[in-house]
């Protein structure tokens, strides 16, 4: 039996995750203008008496909370790149943030229904004027910070590493989150708008309890999803299969060697690492098996068991 690893000689586990993301930047800038609008709003409420001003700003102060946990996350990946303490790096940090991003979003999401339900027992008077103008003052500030947050080419680093994953669309769970809150509050502007104008206009109050209950109901949609992907992450969830299929079949390509276990999972945005057993009757070098394995640059970090077995007539 042989038994081999890659990468003999003694390596660092930072696969790239010191460099800053550009999502790390528009989250940054996502939680300035958060912030900044939370500021006014419950000052103005507080000059002006405004309940409505006040509650909104107050609304503000928990997404600048949530998007500053998304900021920290990032900066902590970073800082602690290089610390051998991290038997992977840091990059399972972004998906601990979203996690706890998309737990925050799903206990939003419940107050949400509380609250509504409550106002649908017990009414209260609605001050529409003041509701529409703080409900699209919102609206404009969630459709800046969407914009700031779209998936602008799946960041940088893709492009220096020329790095394809192949389930992109999730790759970074923290930027998803501070994604899904931003577009969460945005959801609620529009339907809060549409629901007080028609509301105003005629003269049905129980709109507005039930469109925030119609409304709540997404985004716990949207939180429960991230919560699985990020979970996954957070698990080790196996690697995507037409992933897994390809790196095996890439190693047994000369049809003399089988890989009877596979296991690649994400260890930071767009990288894996992966842990095979190959079992060949005349096996090849480890640097043999790791250039077959060029074609996926997303593997960091990987590690092979190598058999030999006899031969058909060994």
């Amino acid at each position: 039996m042989h038994h081999s690893t890659f990468g003999g000689l003694r390596h660092d586990h930072v696969f790239g995750q010191d460099r800053e993301l550009g999502a790390e930047r528009r989250v940054r800038w996502v939680v300035a203008i958060t912030f900044a609008v939370m500021t006014v709003e419950i000052a103005a409420g507080l000059a002006f008496g405004s309940m409505a001003l006040l509650a909104d700003g107050l609304h503000m102060g928990t997404h600048a909370l949530a998007l500053g946990l998304a900021a920290a996350a990032y900066w902590f990946t970073r800082r602690r790149a290089a610390d051998a303490r991290f038997s992977f790096g840091t990059g399972k940090v972004n998906a601990l943030a979203g996690f706890s991003s998309a737990l925050f979003l799903l206990v939003v999401a419940l107050a949400m229904v509380w609250e509504s339900v409550a106002r649908w027992i017990a009414p209260v008077e609605i001050a529409y004027g003041q509701a529409i103008a703080v409900a699209a003052v919102g609206l404009v500030v969630n459709l800046a910070s969407i914009a700031l947050l779209g998936d602008h080419d799946h960041d940088h680093h893709h492009e220096h590493d020329h790095q394809h994953d192949h389930d992109h669309g999730h790759e970074d769970t923290n930027r998803r989150a501070a994604y899904v809150h931003v577009l969460a509050d945005a959801l609620t502007s529009v339907l809060a708008l549409a629901a007080l104008a028609i509301g105003w206009s005629a003269g049905a109050a129980w709109l507005d309890p039930l469109v925030a209950i119609l409304g709540a109901a997404l985004i716990g949609r949207w939180a429960v999803g991230l919560l699985k992907d990020a979970g996954g992450v957070l698990l080790d969830l196996q690697a995507p299969a037409d992933l897994t299929d390809a790196v095996r079949a890439a190693l047994a390509s000369d049809g003399d060697a089988e890989v009877p276990d596979l296991h690649i999972w994400r260890v930071g945005v767009g990288r894996y690492a992966a842990v095979a057993t190959l079992i060949a009757y005349r096996p090849l070098t480890p640097e043999a098996y790791k250039s077959r394995l060029a074609p996926f640059p997303q593997l960091v970090h990987t590690a092979l068991e190598i058999h030999t077995c006899p031969g058909p007539h060994g």
